[in-house]
């Protein structure tokens, strides 16, 4: 084979093995909700169109950015929504070692941990989400529920009043503060 010939052969094969490489070797993408969708979700007037971009928050939260991840993920979600907590439990501890800065996973564990009464691994992992995801609506919601569940009234109502500042028409959290709101004004129900 002729110098030039090889040459043009080695030359696309470095080519074709760079582009592979540097494909594989790119960092995922991390989905993350926008500005706007949280602009959007403020601003909101209707119950129904606040649901809509509050659904577009949440699926975007569930995209961490890594396929292993976002299986884990699913497969978490599926385990709890068919009772399997132990398994949704073991597959969200996977996803938080392989991916401690998403903050999704510890949300669903929290709610898990919520869920069996174990309010002080439900206050950690929702103190992680907030950490890493301040406008982590259900993670406020959820902090609300866990505080009111412990006493803490005052502290709840400032948990739900902080869900209600990023989704101002969030049913869950206006119903609770509404209803801690009266009782601390002296008018309980």
């Amino acid at each position: 084979m002729p110098r030039p010939a090889c040459r043009a052969i080695l030359q696309a094969m470095l080519k074709r093995f760079f582009l592979v490489a540097l494909i594989w070797l790119a960092p995922a993408a991390h989905a993350a909700p926008t500005e706007e969708m949280f602009t959007k979700l403020k601003a909101a007037t209707e119950e129904a169109e606040a649901a809509d971009v509050a659904a577009d928050i949440w699926a975007t939260w569930l995209e961490s950015g890594s396929a292993t991840v976002d299986l884990l993920m699913e497969r978490a979600v599926m385990a709890d929504a068919a009772g399997d907590t132990d398994t949704a439990r073991e597959l969200l501890d996977r996803v938080i070692l392989l991916k401690p800065d998403y903050p999704e996973a510890y949300h669903r564990r929290a709610g898990l941990f919520l869920e069996t009464e174990n309010y002080p691994e439900a206050l950690r992992d929702l103190n992680e989400t907030l950490k890493l995801e301040p406008r982590h609506f259900g993670a406020w919601l959820g902090m609300g529920m866990m505080l009111e569940s412990l006493g803490g009234e005052q502290e709840a109502l400032d948990s739900y009043r902080e869900a209600l500042s990023i989704y101002p028409l969030m049913p869950q959290a206006r119903f609770a503060a509404d209803r801690l709101a009266k009782k601390a004004e002296g008018q309980e129900l």
